[in-house]
């Protein structure tokens, strides 16, 4: 017989000791991230020497020794002085409004708030009363904002579109293209999955015609061409015309980057549509589409950003948006100086960088909202 022996069996649990420094905290952290292998080693030391070379100057061009208070361009001249941001702000109702009247910008201000307060609730997706909003803001907003912004009815004074310019412009431009462009774009989607010979050919027609000029030839023969083509006495406003023509020219890109998602479902969502007894539209919009367009998201948002950018396209045709008037301030004789121009541009791209990076990162927040069905 065996006796076995427990002498050797601890009465008491050990002292949890500390994680090595090593792999956790701020060392752990850069061991994982940035020294993780000799490549990853070599990109670090060079991404910090890249920045300890850049950063310096920038600080000292845009901050550090930039003028932000002068009342003429002669501070900004003087030898080593950086951006003139004082340029910027004496020139921001021009940047903001362009040419319209100083009286009547009271109006375009009431345009800004009142988008801002119907855009926010639909887009924060707790919020109920979406139906509601959805129409206050495709349906009744755009008709209010135009009787503000025209005028000629209601006391208000006339204001032609060719006096509306600035980051006005750029924005009415920019929402009219992506409001527009989108449901045209599911249209001509469906129409080219069509199984009727003339709708899909009318489809695929648009969108190649569409995706194959550029833009900027779109817009100079919707100036330039489409006058000649109307009847004698007869004018379209050139904003309009430029509206419509970066709206169709989006929508054709939209309906390929939708026809994508249509085309990732797989076959058996149709037949379930078509099994629950569902007509073709139904399955559509309850089913299938809303699906669709939850995988391409990406894409989509994509498209938006692209289509915001191309607005500063129509200064070719005449209209003052927002990088127009920054040109045209730049050969301002009271701010000349050596950045004048450099700063109203810094100016512009700021200001097309808020707008597409809150696009983006909206973008991605829809989607961790939405990416419900394929979490294990």
């Amino acid at each position: 017989m065996v006796v076995q022996s427990f002498n050797y069996v601890r009465t008491e649990m050990e002292a949890e000791a500390p994680a090595p420094g090593t792999s956790v905290g701020f060392v752990g952290w850069m061991r994982k991230n940035l020294f993780s292998t000799p490549g990853n080693s070599l990109l670090t030391v060079l991404g910090v020497l890249l920045l300890v070379w850049a950063v310096p100057p920038l600080y000292n061009f845009l901050i550090g020794k930039a003028v932000f208070i002068a009342e003429n361009g002669e501070t900004c001249r003087v030898e080593g002085a950086g951006a003139c941001w004082a340029f910027i702000w004496a020139r921001i109702n021009f940047f903001i409004y362009g040419f319209y009247p100083m009286e009547e910008q009271w109006r375009v201000n009431i345009c800004f708030v009142l988008g801002i307060i119907l855009i926010v609730p639909l887009l924060w997706l707790d919020l109920p009363g979406k139906v509601l909003n959805a129409i206050l803001f495709f349906v009744i907003y755009p008709i209010v904002a135009f009787i503000l912004l025209n005028g000629g009815i209601f006391g208000l004074q006339s204001v032609p579109t060719e006096n509306w310019g600035g980051l006005t412009v750029t924005l009415i431009i920019g929402i009219t293209g992506i409001v527009v462009s989108l449901p045209i774009g599911i249209v001509l989607a469906l129409g080219r999955q069509s199984n009727l010979p003339v709708i899909k050919t009318l489809s695929i027609m648009f969108i190649e015609l569409w995706r194959a000029v550029p833009l900027i030839t779109v817009l100079f023969m919707a100036s330039v061409m489409l006058p000649l083509f109307v009847p004698t006495g007869m004018t379209v406003d050139k904003l309009l015309r430029a509206l419509v023509g970066v709206s169709l020219f989006s929508a054709a890109y939209l309906a390929e980057v939708v026809r994508g998602g249509l085309q990732a479902l797989p076959r058996g969502q149709y037949e379930a549509a078509s099994a629950m007894g569902l007509n073709y539209w139904k399955s559509m919009l309850l089913i299938i589409l809303p699906q669709a367009l939850k995988h391409v998201i990406p894409g989509i948002v994509n498209s938006f950003i692209a289509l915001f950018k191309d607005t500063s396209l129509v200064s070719i045709v005449g209209i003052f948006d927002l990088l127009q008037t920054v040109q045209s301030s730049s050969s301002d004789l009271k701010w000349a100086g050596p950045h004048q121009a450099i700063t109203g541009y810094i100016f512009a791209a700021m200001v097309f960088w808020i707008f597409c990076f809150s696009m983006s990162r909206y973008s991605i927040f829809t989607e961790r909202r939405l990416d419900t069905g394929h979490k294990r």
